[in-house]
């Protein structure tokens, strides 16, 4: 097993005593059972992920910490061998010793990640994260959500109470999608075939996909709501513009009159600047999120898709927390998806809307880029994924490059790529002769970098408005 140690400045353990117990964090002293160790274990691996600091004790009533570490190492291998029993966890965890600069004893910090699988304890009881506490999955109906949440059974697969066969097959949108299936095949045989009925109902991926409204059969938890707020502050109905926009129909549609009805209300909003001037956001981030938000939803929560357009950014929450292993750290490298047979099944679709399977936020994320804005936010919360798209510029290349040699004497081409978003080396190589012909950096010959000049030091925010604070 690799770890890494680090021997803590005074000022470092001020800060990490700094730290609440929360989510994310837990404090433990070394004196807890391997029982108790376990229950945070299970309680951070089936939520988000957390840190566990075994070492320091936390007073419950006052919240004061003190280190009372290890004396050694090898005085914590019980609880590494607790680590290597829970099979669930393998590979999604972390281990750091924290030396103390005075005492010599060591901290045992144990960084848990998010995981596919349900963790459970060594006594084979499953717990969740909520908030600072570990609380248990104890009933079949919490094991339930459980599952939904990781992904380890998804809603898509349920059959619809009063969903019929003729639903899907006699449906407008049926016959569009039927005339990509190669060879032809017969209706109800092809829908049996791809497991989109169970015990003679339509199950909620057939519905979704192939029903004209399957808001008639799943309401509620199938429509997208737009809302236009004029304001730049918080949701709020008394600045609502104007009613709430129900898009409905199947999921296909659903996402391009989405889209379009967005991208229709944006171009409406006028900011003042030197002069009023249109709000743009790429059409390719507002696609891939609303496109984002229909394939990965939890369907089994009861509330609609909400889009939510304010003057300087749009939110898009999509019910359901992250599939899987997925975090809002990873997710543009994770893949997880919650329904798998509506994403493949929708992408045979023509023009399917996501036609870059796995690489619609990438995407999202680049658009925004390259039109000099900020990349988009994604939270977790609850019970949802929010993400905002805001309408803030980035700092200009050569902004980037200053804020980077505050904190640098020596800048590379590649560095500077990777600071700026630019692609392209000449491109780059421009951006250093701007800031050179004003006498702020200069190139080291043979060495190929560039480093300050005497006149760095006089830059002011008035020559450069956007530095990043």
């Amino acid at each position: 097993m690799q770890y890494h140690t680090k021997t803590l400045s005074e000022k470092e353990i001020l800060k990490l005593f700094d730290i609440e117990e929360d989510h994310f964090n837990d404090y433990k002293s070394k004196d807890i059972s391997g029982k108790g160790f376990s229950k945070i274990i299970s309680a951070f691996g089936n939520a988000s992920g957390g840190e566990i600091y075994l070492g320091i004790r936390e007073e419950k009533d006052t919240k004061i910490k003190h280190w009372e570490g290890f004396p050694d190492i090898e005085s914590s291998n019980n609880f590494l061998q607790i680590l290597n029993s829970l099979p669930q966890v393998e590979d999604f965890y972390d281990i750091d010793y924290l030396k103390h600069p005075t005492l010599n004893t060591y901290v045992l910090k144990v960084s848990i990640f998010k995981t596919q699988a349900i963790v459970y304890t060594t006594d084979k009881k499953v717990f969740i994260r909520k908030g600072a506490q570990s609380l248990p999955v104890d009933t079949p109906e919490k094991m339930r959500r459980l599952e939904l949440d990781k992904g380890i059974t998804s809603y898509e697969n349920e059959p619809v109470g009063d969903s019929q066969i003729d639903d899907v097959i006699a449906s407008d949108i049926y016959k569009i999608f039927s005339e990509r299936i190669i060879p032809e095949v017969d209706p109800t045989k092809w829908i049996q075939k791809q497991r989109l009925i169970v015990n003679d109902k339509i199950t909620v991926a057939g519905e979704l996909l192939f029903a004209d409204e399957p808001q008639v059969c799943l309401p509620k938890r199938s429509s997208i709501k737009i809302f236009r707020y004029k304001t730049s502050g918080v949701a709020d109905r008394d600045m609502l513009a104007e009613q709430p926009i129900t898009v409905e129909g199947c999921a296909y549609q659903q996402i391009y009159e989405a889209v379009a009805k967005t991208k229709d209300i944006i171009e409406s909003i006028r900011k003042l600047g030197e002069r009023f001037e249109a709000i743009e956001y790429p059409e390719e981030t507002l696609h891939e999120i609303i496109t984002n938000a229909v394939l990965h939803r939890d369907y089994s929560i009861t509330t609609d898709i909400q889009i939510r357009i304010f003057d300087n950014r749009v939110e898009v929450e999509s019910p359901g927390k992250l599939p899987g292993h997925v975090t809002v750290n990873n997710i543009l490298s994770a893949q997880s998806a919650r329904n798998p047979k509506i994403v493949r099944l929708i992408n045979k679709f023509p023009n399917a809307p996501n036609k870059d399977v796995g690489e619609g936020l990438n995407t999202a994320f680049d658009a925004m880029t390259k039109l000099r804005l900020k990349v988009p936010q994604i939270q977790e919360t609850d019970n949802a994924v929010l993400v905002i798209i805001k309408h803030e510029k980035l700092a200009s290349p050569e902004e980037l490059i200053i804020a980077y040699l505050v904190d640098h004497d020596t800048i590379k081409n590649s560095i500077g790529r990777a600071v700026t978003g630019i692609k392209s080396e000449n491109t780059m190589k421009t951006v250093f002769y701007k800031l050179r012909d004003r006498g702020f950096i200069q190139l080291v010959r043979g060495y190929n970098y560039w480093e300050k000049t005497d006149n760095f030091g006089q830059l002011t925010t008035e020559q450069f408005p956007n530095l990043p604070k």
